[in-house]
């Protein structure tokens, strides 16, 4: 049995749920999201609750996709209440990043600057060496997250690159400190 698809989920005040013809669409006050749903997968409204199903709770393959796709409505439900956000944060001698209209401009010791294109919508700010991205969708500012993060990855010596805010870097002894202690 999946614990997460098990899970009844309410909707909110001023958020609507429609399921038409595979289609999952949620529309509140910070934008609409819509999903395709896996045949396999039933999912009802009934009185603002949103229930998932499955036809055989005892396949694994559908036990998977009942957990996941409560993950992916209830993640939706929440993005158009509250939105997610996600920061980025510059560690490096000289790394610079600016806004550059909607597009980020990362220097980041490359011998040219790196121009990031901001997908529609993942909507970014610059403050020092903070990137800031927020957006309805969990999925696609992820994924723009991660794409950042990998122009420069942080390095384990001196820290340098591209790190989200709550990542912990391990760092690691040079080699002249390591021959010292031998």
């Amino acid at each position: 049995m999946s614990r997460i698809g098990k899970k009844t989920i309410e909707v909110p005040q001023g958020v609507t749920v429609t399921i038409l013809d595979g289609v999952a669409k949620v529309q509140g006050p910070k934008g609409m999201l819509e999903r395709a749903i896996n045949p396999l997968v039933t999912i009802s409204l009934v009185d603002n609750i949103v229930t998932v199903d499955v036809a055989q709770k005892e396949d694994k393959k559908e036990r998977s996709l009942w957990g996941t796709f409560g993950a992916h409505i209830n993640n939706m439900i929440e993005g158009v209440t509250n939105g997610f956000k996600k920061q980025l944060e510059v560690n490096g001698v000289g790394y610079k990043v600016a806004m550059q209209g909607s597009n980020i401009k990362l220097d980041v010791g490359y011998s040219h600057p790196v121009i990031y294109k901001m997908p529609p919508v993942v909507e970014a700010s610059v403050e020092k060496n903070v990137i800031t991205l927020v957006s309805a969708d969990k999925e696609m500012l992820g994924a723009t997250a991660a794409e950042i993060r990998a122009i420069r990855k942080p390095e384990p010596y001196k820290g340098k690159g591209i790190k989200y805010m709550e990542e912990q870097i391990r760092r690691k002894a040079g080699k002249a400190a390591k021959a010292a202690g031998a």
